[in-house]
């Protein structure tokens, strides 16, 4: 992970604090405590946090945390390059979707996810029949979902500092006869889900075990984001709305 950006400044002489910028003999939560005084009495200004992604999951997660964050989704060709393997799939897409909205003094989230059966990629179903093609085979087996996160920060006119990783879960499926994936089918979940399915909804019904993160499954690891955040230098929940 690239750890080599400044921590404040821009072109027009604004300043925003992150933790790592308040002297160290201020510990702990009282750094905390001394960068949300800074915010609120207007010695700071805050960056512009955006979402480069139009995924209604990864905004409900973001909106679980009451952030402020502005949705800002990157029109990229999404296709995996000849023989990348995924997870340097989702991590390429990630970078690329952040750096795409990042601008300056703003904070850009990139992410992608990618249900892995078998080494494959299992992307977003065509249509109803692939769907079901989908399901079936990950019937009474285990997959993996694998999302790549960026986090792009940007101040004033500079490079921009660039925090990448990956998060895995693994996900065993019961057995799903025919009949229960006619059933899911109908409510219109897979369509446009990788993997044909979403764990947050009536698909939470097949998944038997999940070893991971849940909200990474869902495409937005919040632990991997968190600590990317801190990578930047950024208190994630300094983008809390009020704070």
């Amino acid at each position: 992970m690239s750890r080599s950006e400044s921590s404040s400044g821009s072109s027009s002489g604004s300043s925003w604090v992150v933790v790592s910028s308040i002297p160290q003999r201020v510990g702990g939560s009282d750094r905390h405590r001394v960068a949300r005084r800074l915010r609120q009495t207007g010695a700071v200004t805050r960056p512009r946090l955006v979402l480069a992604s139009s995924s209604p999951r990864r905004r409900d997660i973001l909106d679980r945390l009451e952030l402020h964050y502005d949705v800002e989704p990157a029109d990229l060709d999404e296709r995996a390059h000849p023989g990348e393997e995924p997870r340097a799939y989702v991590e390429r897409l990630a970078r690329e979707k952040a750096e795409a909205r990042s601008g300056p003094d703003t904070v850009a989230i990139g992410c992608d996810t990618a249900v892995v059966l078998d080494g494959e990629i299992l992307g977003k179903p065509r249509d109803p029949a692939h769907a079901a093609e989908m399901l079936t085979r990950m019937a009474d087996r285990t997959h993996e979902a694998i999302t790549g996160v960026a986090v792009v920060r940007r101040t004033g006119t500079g490079p921009p500092g660039i925090h990448t990783g990956t998060s895995t879960t693994t996900v065993h499926f019961g057995p799903l006869p025919a009949e229960r994936i006619a059933w899911y089918l109908d409510t219109g979940e897979p369509d446009d889900k990788a993997g044909a399915y979403g764990i947050q909804g009536a698909a939470a019904l097949f998944a038997d075990h999940i070893e991971g993160s849940t909200t990474n499954v869902m495409g937005l690891p919040l632990p991997l984001l968190d600590r990317l955040c801190a990578d930047a230098g950024i208190d994630l929940l300094s983008f809390r709305s009020g704070s």
